[in-house]
């Protein structure tokens, strides 16, 4: 008792507090509209002065405390109750309608080339469309509809009818269309445009309901005639799962397949009622009423409008002209079908075709000129893998056709994942790496294949798609150094070398069927022209890996002959030696440090002559005037050291190039020794 008389306690504070809140509000807004009639500058068109502080605004009210917890848990509770329905003394839980809104809730437009929801509902009218197209007429020609069994054609009957009108009603007022180049997605103008079509008066058509002519002529299933409009939803149907499937050659074979047997199934239906016209089984050529009437009209469908042959002689002239009409009929539709199944499977094979035709001619092409059979076998693995990996020969003749976005979109899903886990191209913009994806060359080598021999010009990089290469080395070049799989590079260095005439330093041979990307140095320029960030990133990795791995040999090395093989090769002249001794193509250092001793010392002798005027100076002697010149006159052909005491010191030194490729810089200074 204490219990209730405290919650009604509770109760009327909660309700006594709403009510002082309520007529507070009336009272603020009674004043406020009062304030705007006495002042009249409030009301006048002109911008408002600033208010007095007697003037001023009321302030927006604070919302309403929330209700107590107790009364919240029993509003609640009460809710949860108007979902249980008592029947038989149970209690059964009833979901309220607005969750079963919320899962049938349908989107506020369709997109009909992605939306794979509305093709599955297009399938289900489809089949509604179909069962009309098949069963009316079997209904109205045999005698399949009986008072036993009208129950359950009525039954699918509506059925097919609800589904015909949530399409024209909720799905088709819903899909979006394009509009000079927009998609339009407005629930108004796609409703208007969808009754302004010509689907939709065919789709109204077919929900007719003629059906209601039953009660005055029967349960006669030629009233559902117009379901057979419906043709639109069915090829529509037909155009979205041709563009989602794999192999849509399949379900084209498939439908027209569909289209013959349905020719056939009309055909043996109008044979039938030929039959009962002219009476079950009075003449030779109507059916005879024995055995499955259904399979017995069907047999003479196909004989008569393929034009097989071995039928009953029609005996009167009604016979003669169905006949004739359907020899007619069979001859135009029966080679129009077989034309059409003969292009889906000729465009299902094309591929294959132009494959066999490329090999064949290929073929003709080595016969002709002799070619070693060995040579001609690999020529034919070459073809077999291609076509069993790729499905095509050439991938870059699939999207040459398309636009360079287009194409750029199938590269990064196909190959963006291989490239971008290489090292070389860390760090380089991402759009710089769109654009080599785009300039990449798929090469598929055979087993035992060179993708590149010791000693050639380098003028691309390899980055291995698909299987493994071996690099060679050692002395008779068939050791295995390094084995390089998926992901992995090779011929940088020459892509990135700063001087021309790059060559390989090893052999790489494919271990398997490897299918390699091929970069070439001209379109990576041609790329790195519009990125220079990473033309620096690329150029600072490309002088790194010529440090660690040394800079490549002329060419080839040559084995020695006769006893010198004997020996170990012969150790290089060091630099500075090399330097000091000369050559015939260059200036004999000799005589570069004469002139520069000569130079020196007439540096450090003090003239007398300088402390003279320059108007006074006497002018040179002969001998003076000759050796001036001689720093720049051609070397003498003795270049060799002068031996000679002086206090002068002879310093000489090596320092690399900061122009990578251009080896080291000879320095050669002389200084005066400090005399004791």
């Amino acid at each position: 008792m204490e219990n209730k008389i405290h919650q009604a306690w509770v109760t009327n504070e909660y309700a006594e507090a709403q009510l002082h809140d309520i007529v507070r509000r009336m009272q603020a807004r009674t004043a406020a509209y009062k304030e705007n009639l006495t002042d009249a500058l409030l009301s006048s068109p002109e911008a408002s002065p600033t208010a007095s502080p007697s003037k001023k605004k009321p302030q927006p009210l604070p919302p309403p405390p929330p209700p107590p917890k107790e009364e919240r848990e029993e509003g609640e509770a009460k809710l949860e109750e108007d979902h249980y329905c008592d029947m038989c003394c149970y209690k059964f839980k009833k979901p309220p309608l607005k969750k079963y809104l919320k899962i049938i809730r349908l989107p506020e437009s369709i997109d009909a080339y992605t939306d794979q929801h509305y093709v599955v509902w297009l399938l289900i009218v489809t089949i509604a469309y179909n069962w009309n197209c098949w069963f009316i007429p079997l209904r109205c020609m045999f005698p399949v509809q009986t008072s036993s069994n009208l129950f359950y054609w009525i039954i699918i009957d509506i059925l097919c009818d609800i589904c015909y009108l949530c399409d024209l009603l909720i799905f088709q007022p819903r899909k979006q269309f394009v509009k000079g180049g927009d998609i339009i997605a407005d629930k108004v103008e796609m409703k208007e445009f969808y009754q302004k079509s010509l689907k939709f008066r065919f789709d109204l058509a077919s929900v007719i309901p003629f059906d209601v002519l039953y009660i005055f002529f029967g349960f006669n299933p030629m009233f559902r005639a117009n379901r057979v409009l419906k043709h639109n939803t069915f090829f529509e149907f037909n155009d979205r799962l041709e563009a989602i499937l794999d192999k849509a050659y399949v379900y084209r074979v498939i439908r027209t397949t569909g289209y013959l047997l349905f020719i056939l199934h009309i055909n043996a239906c109008l044979y039938y009622w030929a039959s009962d016209y002219e009476g079950i089984g009075s003449t030779k050529w109507v059916y005879d009423g024995k055995g499955n009437m259904y399979l017995k009209c069907y047999y003479w469908a196909i004989r008569s409008l393929i034009t097989i042959g071995g039928l009953p002689e029609p005996q009167n002239l009604f016979e003669i002209i169905f006949q004739l009409l359907n020899y007619f009929l069979g001859v135009f539709v029966f080679s129009s079908l077989i034309g059409q199944m003969r292009d889906v499977i000729g465009a299902a094979t094309a591929g294959h075709n132009y494959y066999r035709s490329c090999m064949d001619n290929t073929v003709s092409y080595m016969n002709t000129y002799t070619i070693p059979r060995m040579v001609q076998n690999r020529v034919r693995n070459w073809y077999e893998y291609t076509w069993d990996s790729q499905g095509m020969l050439d991938e870059s003749e699939l999207v040459e056709q398309m636009p360079a976005k287009m194409q750029l979109a199938i590269a990064i899903d196909v190959n963006f994942a291989i490239v971008n886990k290489v090292d070389l191209f860390k760090g380089c913009d991402t759009q710089m790496i769109y654009d080599v994806l785009l300039r990449l060359k798929s090469i598929v080598y055979l087993p035992g294949d060179f993708v590149c021999k010791k000693g050639e010009i380098g003028r691309e990089m390899y980055i291995i798609k698909q299987g493994e290469v071996h690099v060679l080395g050692g002395p008779d070049g068939t050791k295995i150094l390094v084995t390089l799989k998926a992901g992995a590079v090779f011929g940088e260095i020459s892509l990135l070398a700063a001087g021309g005439g790059n060559r390989r330093t090893a052999n790489v041979v494919a271990h398997g069927f490897a299918n390699l990307f091929i970069l070439d140095k001209k379109s990576l320029h041609e790329i790195l022209v519009h990125y220079p960030d990473s033309k620096r990133i690329l150029m600072k990795k490309g002088r790194v890996l010529l440090k660690e791995k040394g800079k490549p040999s002329d060419g080839p090395n040559q084995q020695a002959r006769g006893l010198a093989s004997l020996f170990g090769p012969k150790p290089q002249t060091p630099k500075l030696f090399r330097a000091l001794l000369g050559n015939s193509s260059k200036e004999g250092i000799g005589m570069l440090l004469k002139l520069k001793i000569k130079q020196a010392d007439q540096e450090k002798k003090p003239d007398p002559e300088e402390k003279k005027p320059k108007a006074e100076a006497e002018p040179q002697t002969p001998s003076e005037q000759k050796e001036e010149p001689l720093a720049n006159s051609q070397p003498l052909p003795n270049s060799g050291l002068h031996r000679e005491i002086t206090n002068k010191s002879l310093i000489i030194t090596m320092s690399p190039s900061t122009t990578a490729g251009e080896g080291e810089i000879l320095t050669v200074e002389v200084k005066e020794k400090k005399q004791e």
